[in-house]
């Protein structure tokens, strides 16, 4: 990747501020010593998180580390070590240790399927169902290092094969269950695996939709797959191969209830996590057991601020690297109670999360700003008052940067005016939270994701790797290591090094591909991808800033901004939004948003476009595909759109530039 030397220009300012609430911060889990502590020695710092686990071997040594540059001047993939010598098991941390210390009858998961059934396991009914997944494992020939792929819906099945596959010292790859059968084939070819588990179906949007044909034609001449696990869900007939497939009912019931896990080192792998995106191949990232649920729990503990009455949701499709950590492997090593739904937030009514929120008596919800964003849109007026949220003390925000207006709406609507919103900022990459508040200590800002947490630094630099002052645009980078880093990627380490390590060698700093700045109290504003900034006429913009002051305005839900070419700048700014109402005949949306732009940030940032949609191309982990926004107004072709939530959307976009005049959109 190439970075300008110019730095991304600040656009928008923000000066709200929320004090931690006094009650809030009386019992936090985390104080204000707690960076003074971590800054004194990070390594011991970590070293007593890992002690919040159970090990079966101590470690002998804390940490290693092989940086990317050499003495020669050469580099290389960087090596890193945590708690070497140590051995765990995952899965034991995570539900059978629970079970020792009293708390068997505590509900692990509460489970609400898209059509309304539902149903609860306590930690002890989590162990025994772990424990016969395990067994069928072992009886399917899988054991340490094998892998396996995961192609399920957000269902009990999924978190109890997850953690069989930990138990027995597996490797899992988790897919999501809308994915396509190439973006599927693919991860069973890479990992090479020896497993696939999948459904005969799953509900989405009010129907059963097929998932077997989808996984067989996925499987089909694969030579180290040897079984297809099936988890019967929807009831419909299935395509089958007999002695490949096995039905989960005929193999996992019928398993005892029972069994002795071993041990692990504590850089065995766990699992590979795959990056999503519209074009490259997707990089399997390999993240390690030690390291990964040390920080997995601590941040969990500490940023959500965990009680033992807690309820807490994370939004976020299992197979995505967020519920790995705070929906998997971070809460289920604190004991805390989850809830899981299986179908869409909008199904069959808007409101069904606030329905689950109110039912269970959720108290910490974790979601994404796209969804914030769509109830903005769908609840124009407030959340009705027959939706009682009041079991809500904490909020959280992930995959990409909140834009402050919708951070207020979020915290007001959903947490009473009252709740702190902890926005996160972390990627499959660094395997845990790398920033975010901690809520009884920090000061909130609408759109910030406050700054590093203890034992973990991140700068804001130039193309030099130089920091850039107060407000200035510059590149996100962590300096040093930390646990849950993903170690490499899958069979490719020298993407490992070109990726992440190669652009800052020369100081040690990952790459994370980000933009950001940071304020005259250090806190940090994501400005988005470094990809997705703007350079009109050698002005580089961030996009997440033009997005925020759109979403500002009472009429938009939703903007995506993008690039396009422009004849005259370079490049130029083009906006597409999703009205938040329905629009009256005529009414003039691009004027009155441009004006909008140029009064809010100034007339370097006036879109030269405003497009109407109904709907962004999004992946499905909610991040805004603005790349994707670029190459439909430029009619480049669109590349692999496996990983939308709708594929269909760039088509429809593409037919409103066409139906307008797409030569003037592209400045001609």
């Amino acid at each position: 990747m190439t970075l300008s030397s110019a730095p991304i220009r600040e656009l928008l300012v923000e000066s709200r501020r929320h004090p931690a609430p006094e009650a809030f911060a009386a019992t936090a889990n985390v104080g204000p010593d707690a960076w003074a502590e971590a800054s004194a020695d990070p390594v011991a710092f970590w070293e007593r998180a890992a002690h919040r686990l159970d090990w079966a071997q101590p470690w002998h040594t804390a940490h290693t580390w092989k940086p990317a540059l050499q003495p020669d001047g050469s580099l290389e993939p960087p090596q890193a070590g945590w708690f070497l010598g140590g051995r765990l098991n995952v899965a034991v941390n995570c539900v059978d240790r629970h079970v020792d210390a009293g708390l068997g009858d505590k509900v692990a998961y509460f489970f609400e399927g898209e059509r309304g059934d539902t149903r609860a396991y306590t930690f002890r009914q989590l162990q025994e169902e772990v424990s016969k997944a395990a067994n069928a494992l072992t009886e399917l020939g899988i054991g340490p290092g094998d892998r396996v792929v995961v192609y399920l819906p957000v269902i009990p099945e999924t978190s109890i094969i997850t953690l069989a596959i930990a138990r027995v010292g597996a490797v899992h790859s988790l897919v999501f269950g809308g994915f396509s059968a190439e973006a599927l084939r693919f991860r069973i070819e890479d990992t090479g695996a020896k497993l696939l588990v999948t459904s005969d179906g799953q509900f989405r949007r009010g129907r059963a939709v097929s998932v077997k044909a989808q996984s067989d034609e996925a499987a089909a001449g694969q030579p180290t797959l040897e079984h297809v696990l099936v988890v019967r869900r929807t009831g419909d007939e299935v395509p089958w191969t007999e002695g490949r497939d096995v039905w989960w009912h005929d193999i996992v019931d019928r398993q005892p209830a029972v069994h002795e896990a071993q041990d692990f080192d504590s850089e065995h792998p766990l699992f590979i996590i795959y990056t999503s995106g519209t074009t490259g191949r997707p990089k399997g990232l390999v993240h390690t057991s030690g390291g990964y649920l040390t920080q997995a729990s601590w941040t969990h503990w500490a940023i959500f601020d965990a009680k033992p009455d807690d309820v807490y949701w994370c939004t976020a499709d299992l197979a995505w690297v967020t519920a790995h950590t705070y929906a998997l492997y971070g809460p289920l090593s604190n004991a805390t109670t989850q809830v899981l739904y299986e179908g869409t937030p909008d199904t069959p009514v808007p409101g069904r999360h606030f329905e689950i929120i109110q039912r269970y008596g959720v108290t910490t919800y974790y979601t994404a700003p796209t969804l914030i964003r769509s109830y903005m849109t769908w609840f124009a007026d407030g959340l009705p008052a027959s939706y009682d949220l009041s079991s809500i003390r904490l909020l959280g925000s992930v995959g990409e940067a909140i834009n402050p207006e919708a951070w207020t709406w979020f915290r007001e609507q959903l947490g009473g005016g009252i709740a702190p919103i902890v926005d996160t900022w972390w990627q499959s990459e660094t395997g845990a939270a790398i920033m975010a508040p901690l809520p009884g200590v920090s000061t909130l800002k609408p759109g910030s994701a406050n700054r590093a947490l203890p034992a973990l630094t991140t700068h804001v630099v130039d193309d030099a790797g130089e920091p850039v002052p107060p407000g200035a645009g510059g590149y996100l980078v962590i300096e040093g290591t930390w646990p849950a880093m993903a170690r490499t990627v899958w069979g490719d380490a020298q993407r490992y090094l070109d990726s992440y390590w190669a652009r800052f060698a020369d100081r040690g700093y990952y790459f994370s591909g980000d933009g950001a700045k940071a304020d005259a109290e250090g806190d940090i504003w994501v400005l988005g991808r470094v990809d997705d900034v703007i350079n009109v006429s050698g002005h580089r913009l961030s996009t997440i800033e033009i997005e925020s002051s759109l979403v500002a305005h009472p009429l938009v839900g939703e903007a995506g901004v993008t690039r396009g070419t422009d004849a005259s700048t370079g490049e130029a700014i083009v906006a597409f939004v999703v009205p938040a109402r329905a629009l009256a005949e005529g009414e003039d949306v691009a004027t009155l948003l441009r004006a909008h732009v140029a009064k809010q940030i100034g007339p370097i940032a006036k879109p030269r476009d405003v497009i109407v949609v109904a709907e962004l191309p999004k992946t499905r982990s909610g991040k805004i595909m603005r790349r994707l926004l670029g190459d439909i107004i430029d009619g480049r072709e669109l590349g692999d759109v496996t990983s939308l939530q709708d594929s269909s959307v760039p088509a429809r976009i593409a037919e409103i530039l066409d139906a307008a005049d797409r030569d003037s959109l592209r400045g001609i």
